[in-house]
């Protein structure tokens, strides 16, 4: 498989834009992310109002790849919410803090702000939101577990992970079932916290998951996402993040299997907007099946204030069958030269017939050593889960679609 270097390429300044957040913080807590007003030289200024973002018709750049007629009117306002469609359980460990809050807690919206219509007609249409928060110098020996389950219909949800100062917590997100959801999940670090997020999307054949993700990292904080999308019809997640402070360090890992007919969408935003912060993207994927779609849309945003900024992202997608389809596309935007480093790759093949040959040359049968190859593509992606029961259970749903296609 040929991977293809991109040098990174400067940019005129972006569009600024959008409205506060609801709520506002209190004195001593962390500031609204910076990127709330930041729009990509692709995208519309973000904004906390659905009226903000006209209907979307399939031809603008953030939704060009996107079948709108499989979002079950997410995007133009006819999907109305039908009750209690989403059964949330929240597992979590002695000293952290559960809680229900309504639309008004200020601590909903800090880490971002929409930046597309669905996200801002979930933050609009959305109940109540669950906040779990892990106090300061809080060091969990036990990861939070966050079941979400569908139970039909269509719904609209609010999600905020908090972390006080020097906290450290695992988290993982658990998504199964069917439903259309919507949703606006918020990660916010305190300076010198450590988070792991793990969000596996295993959902029902027929479900529609369609979310945004927003992370601000406090000084010298650091956040790892592990994204693992293997079920539903439709799937398109927007994981971004951004900084309060110097020394920040973000690690945005992604792993998908998409099988025939399914259409999975990763669009990542990492902006630095802050000096001396690191960022690490590594997506992987593997297709198999007629009309199989993946989307990885991976932008980073070096603003002129952010010197020192060391970033570097890679997505590489290995075809199992013919029939499927990848589109990749790395954007890399620099507004300053006095940067510690920037890169960006993307690759796209099938086999790599030197691997197979080494390993048929050994005894191997062809279809055993296919296999291997597959599992190898994905190993390092796996284990950065780091939740044994959670690396197990992936393994086995990797072997199990390899069952249908190796």
């Amino acid at each position: 498989m040929a991977e293809a270097q991109n040098s990174p390429k400067t940019s005129t300044p972006l569009g600024q834009g959008g409205p506060p957040p609801l709520g506002s913080t209190t004195a001593g807590s962390i500031a609204v992310a910076a990127e709330s007003t930041v729009a990509t030289r692709m995208s519309a200024p973000p904004s906390f109002d659905v009226a903000d973002f006209p209907v979307p018709h399939g031809r603008e750049e953030e939704w060009r790849f996107t079948p709108l007629d499989r979002l079950r009117g997410l995007h133009d306002g006819t999907a109305v919410a039908t009750g209690d469609g989403l059964r949330v359980e929240v597992s979590a460990p002695e000293g952290v803090i559960v809680e229900t809050v309504g639309r008004d807690d200020a601590r909903l919206g800090r880490a971002g702000t929409p930046v597309d219509r669905v996200a801002a007609q979930a933050y609009s249409s959305f109940e109540k939101a669950s906040v779990v928060t892990v106090p300061k110098e809080t060091v969990l020996s036990e990861p939070i577990r966050i079941a979400v389950h569908g139970e039909g219909g269509t719904v609209y949800a609010h999600q905020v992970v908090e972390l006080g100062a020097f906290a450290e917590a695992v988290v993982v997100i658990d998504h199964t079932g069917d439903a259309v959801l919507a949703a606006n999940v918020d990660f916010v670090l305190g300076d010198g916290a450590k988070l792991t997020v793990v969000s596996v999307q295993d959902w029902d054949d027929k479900a529609v998951h369609v979310a945004q993700h927003n992370t601000l990292v406090g000084r010298d904080a650091s956040f790892k996402s592990v994204v693992v999308t293997f079920g539903g019809d439709l799937v398109r997640l927007h994981p971004r993040v951004s900084y309060a402070g110097t020394g920040g360090e973000a690690e945005l890992f992604g792993l998908y299997f998409t099988d025939k007919g399914q259409h999975q969408e990763h669009r990542l935003l990492v902006d630095h907007n802050t000096p001396h912060c690191k960022s690490h993207a590594v997506y992987k994927g593997a297709l198999q099946g007629d009309d199989a779609h993946a989307v990885w849309i991976g932008d980073v945003l070096i603003q002129a204030k952010a010197e020192g900024t060391d970033t570097y992202e890679m997505n590489r997608n290995l075809v199992l069958t013919d029939g499927a389809r990848v589109d990749s596309v790395p954007n890399l935007e620099i507004e300053t030269g006095e940067i510690a480093g920037a890169g960006h790759a993307s690759a796209t093949g099938r086999f790599d017939d030197e691997q197979l040959f080494y390993l048929m040359a050994r005894g191997i049968p062809q279809t055993e050593a296919r296999r291997l190859v597959v599992r190898g593509f994905f190993a390092e992606l796996v284990q950065q889960v780091g939740v044994a029961d959670v690396e197990e259970r992936l393994l086995a749903k990797i072997e199990a679609e390899l069952e249908a296609s190796v």
